[in-house]
């Protein structure tokens, strides 16, 4: 089964949750900044997304989640 994470750029206030409670790693912090001045985590490993959750979960400001991709 595959999964897509989408991140909301502009919702994220870079305190880096989701990147810390993702079991396989699938993000880290990217080097962009929205326009509220706060960098945002990219995804880097897609591939090893388990669907999980815990990313979409945790985060306070709703600024990620993932979708099961058929």
């Amino acid at each position: 089964m595959k999964f897509e994470v989408h991140v909301i750029a502009d919702r994220c206030k870079e305190c880096g949750i989701c990147i810390e409670v993702c079991p396989r790693q699938v993000l880290r912090m990217g080097n962009e900044i929205n326009k509220y001045g706060y960098r945002y985590p990219i995804v880097v490993a897609e591939d090893r997304c388990i669907g999980c959750r815990n990313c979409e979960y945790h985060c306070p400001d709703f600024a990620i989640f993932v979708k099961k991709v058929e």
